[in-house]
């Protein structure tokens, strides 16, 4: 028996946790070398971990501000590891295998389809190479279109800033190098009104956490919305409500006093990089307590299902709501753009929120124990982790070990998926062939 438990194969699953384990692992490792800091000394154990956990998960929380902190070196290490944990391992090591001519197996195909949600392993090889050749163009064009402003402001090093923030953008990761001429920790702000930084930047984000099916229907149909898969109209859909409604409501909420345009371009960004990038162009501690509470919500929800993005994803919140909507109606079945949903989509919906939710909440309480600090501050920390969004009110560098490892292990299973980490850790017993009797029970 235990000969058997040892050869046995590990799932796909495991594979893609064990991955992103290794690349955070050996992140951490460099990290720490005195050649990746500023100041030429090691960087601590836990700080390493911290900062190549949040890269690799494409979070962007951080305990020092990487352009100050990070030597050219530390900054390199960091925006690798952001290309490759936003890509995927898996789908990253795929495409050096193809482009060196090696044979792509059917179990490395199916850790493919496992890696960027694919409905089938038929195409998945093509699929992938069309992924990395259109990330790596977008972002080459992205650091285009932004490096005049840059380069205007900063000179030569403008080139490098364009080039980092676009891969940033696009991974949804939220790290910046602006620290060193704008502040720590000062993101874009100083760039709020610029729609030559703003709009390249919103544009990233949206395109890198719509999903790259939705990219190849958007491709492939071009303007034709009626073509598209159910999947990927219900994408598009949720994706323009979640931008529209917030950018309106931060509009004649949080930003009322400022000019007409700072207030358009603060409205449209705080409305868009909640899901999941991390950018902001407005100080989030002045912000009012319903602004602050409506981007939790944005950063809970995050992208979409085989993004670079995090969160429960825009079909998971779809789904729960158009549940609500059928339970509501009387219905007996969900249905969302003439086709009727599964219970099993609708289950895994009711899942993943139960178990975002619960883990975002617990981690928040016990940060706040320990800490002596607000429970709804540290809730907006907790949910920027497990968001994997990045976002912070200024809390993450001050705290203690303990705290930083709730976040670390938040912004882990937030990047690699709550059910990803169940299914690799619970082993299935195969078909239920017995069910118990019904028994009616109360809700609500």
């Amino acid at each position: 028996m235990s000969k058997r438990l040892f050869k046995k194969k590990p799932s796909s699953f495991q594979i893609i946790i064990a991955g992103f384990g290794g690349l955070i692992l050996l992140g951490t490792l460099l990290l720490m070398l005195p050649v990746s800091s500023r100041s030429g000394q090691w960087t601590s154990l836990e700080e390493a971990w911290f900062t190549s956990t949040s890269a690799v998960c494409v979070t962007g929380l951080v305990v020092h501000d990487t352009a100050t902190y990070w030597s050219a070196f530390g900054k390199a290490i960091i925006l690798i590891l952001i290309q490759i944990g936003g890509l995927g391992l898996v789908n990253v090591t795929a495409f050096f295998a193809l482009v060196s001519g090696r044979r792509i197996s059917l179990f490395q195909r199916s850790l493919l389809q496992e890696s960027v949600s694919a409905p089938q392993v038929g195409g998945i090889v093509k699929m992938v190479r069309f992924i990395c050749i259109v990330v790596f163009a977008i972002e080459v064009l992205g650091a285009i279109v932004m490096m005049p402003i840059f380069c205007d402001a900063y000179g030569a090093s403008g080139i490098w800033m364009s080039v980092f923030h676009s891969v940033s953008a696009f991974c949804n990761a939220g790290f910046d190098v602006m620290g060193g001429r704008t502040g720590k920790y000062s993101s874009l702000t100083a760039f709020s009104a610029n729609a030559g930084i703003v709009l390249p930047i919103c544009l990233l984000i949206i395109i890198g956490g719509i999903g790259f099916y939705t990219w190849q229907d958007m491709v492939d149909n071009r303007l034709h919305f009626k073509k598209y898969r159910m999947q990927s109209k219900v994408i598009i859909t949720t994706t323009l409500i979640l931008i529209l409604v917030p950018a309106v409501l931060f509009f004649l909420h949080d930003f009322a006093a400022y000019p007409l345009k700072e207030r358009l371009s603060l409205s449209f960004f705080q409305a868009v990089t909640p899901r999941t990038a991390g950018f902001n162009t407005a100080d989030l501690s002045l912000m009012t307590g319903t602004g602050r509470t409506l981007m939790i919500a944005l950063m809970l929800i995050g992208g979409s299902p085989g993004s670079t993005a995090g969160g429960i994803k825009t079909t998971t919140i779809a789904v729960l709501v158009a549940n609500a909507a059928a339970i509501i109606r009387r219905k007996k079945s969900v249905k969302m753009f003439g086709r009727r949903i599964e219970d099993s989509n609708v289950k895994t919906a009711a899942t993943l929120l139960t178990l975002y939710l619960f883990f975002a909440i617990t981690g928040a309480c016990i940060i706040s124990t320990v800490e002596d600090l607000p429970v709804a501050s540290c809730l907006f920390e907790t949910v920027s982790a497990i968001g994997t969004v990045g976002l912070s009110l200024g809390l993450t560098p001050g705290l203690g070990l303990v705290s930083h490892i709730i976040l670390i292990l938040l912004m882990f299973f937030g990047r690699v998926g709550g059910l990803t980490l169940l299914f690799a850790a619970v082993n299935s017993n195969g078909v239920e062939v017995s069910q118990y009797p019904i028994e009616k029970i109360h809700v609500g």
